[in-house]
């Protein structure tokens, strides 16, 4: 299998990577891979993951809830009804931000359309990327939804969307810094960009270490925290107008991470990491086990 060996930093082109730990593939191959951090600026990733033309596999699985829509057991129940509640609160977090009710949209990686389709039934016009064919399928089944892959971004037209979100997208990208040069040319001059990632200097991430179950290797290649993707932003030439916690995340990734840990009743345990994790968000919000950062141009 090919596999992608970094020997300098994405973010900053250092070569001072420092390894940090090992974790476990637990949702499909059992396999483990290292992380590294850069000495120079923080950034850490995945060493050694599949390249993108063979990691698909690692996604064929009937749990991979972002793709298989599963409900199988309490800890994906738990995730479908939150998602409800999360959907709506995006719907208005963009409508706020843009300062207008309708506009054009571009999400990528939209999975099996959820996100879309509230955007959608708003009023707005709708473009969705989704790389997997049966998370496209199932978009199409149950809301009529046409989903290009990814080959149709490349016949976008320039500064053609209001607003452009990546919901715990990013961290799967191997193309890291093209998809930041992508994002500035579509999106238009006064538009936001929205990116939705873990946070692994959160207060659960900190709690599990090596089986933090947002690490998710080898499917999740890089591990952004506040300070350095406002830094690639920075790079790109956008600036950073706000950010928000996703405190609910800290629930879900915390009973997962308790079900890897093979713990006796990981939904109570999860349950109560997942609270004490959301009091620390609270206190304060660059410690929520996910985060959303918005973008704007530089003028």
């Amino acid at each position: 299998m090919s596999k992608l060996n970094i020997h300098a930093c994405p973010l900053c082109g250092g070569n001072h990577l420092k390894y940090t730990m090992t974790c476990v593939d637990h949702y499909a191959s059992g396999e483990h891979f290292d992380l590294l951090r850069c000495e120079d600026c923080g950034f850490q990733f995945t060493q050694d993951f599949p390249l993108e033309t063979e990691i698909g596999r690692y996604y064929e699985t009937p749990d991979y809830i972002s793709h298989s829509d599963t409900k199988k057991g309490v800890i994906n129940s738990l995730y479908h009804l939150v998602r409800k509640r999360m959907l709506n609160r995006k719907a208005r977090l963009i409508l706020h931000l843009l300062g207008k009710k309708t506009g054009s949209l571009l999400d990528i990686g939209t999975g099996t359309g959820y996100f879309s389709h509230t955007m959608k039934e708003k009023g707005w016009d709708v473009t969705a990327i989704e790389k997997s064919p049966q998370a496209r399928t199932f978009a199409k089944e149950h809301f009529n939804l046409n989903v290009y892959d990814e080959s149709k971004l490349k016949d976008l037209p320039d500064k053609s969307f209001d607003t452009i979100t990546l919901w715990h997208v990013m961290e799967h990208l191997e193309h890291l810094n093209e998809t930041w040069e992508l994002l500035y040319k579509l999106l238009d001059d006064n538009g936001i960009l929205v990116v939705a990632v873990p946070n692994c200097t959160s207060y659960d991430a900190e709690k599990y270490q090596e089986y933090w179950a947002a690490y998710d290797v080898p499917r999740h290649l890089w591990h952004f925290t506040p300070s350095t993707i406002q830094t690639f932003g920075a790079k790109h030439n956008f600036i950073l107008a706000a950010q928000h916690p996703m405190p609910f995340d800290a629930f879900y990734v915390s009973m997962l991470s308790e079900k890897y840990k093979k713990s006796a009743l990981p939904f109570i345990k999860g349950m109560y990491v997942g609270t004490i994790a959301w009091f620390h968000a609270l206190a304060k919000k660059e410690r929520s086990s996910s985060m959303i950062y918005v973008f704007r141009k530089k003028k």
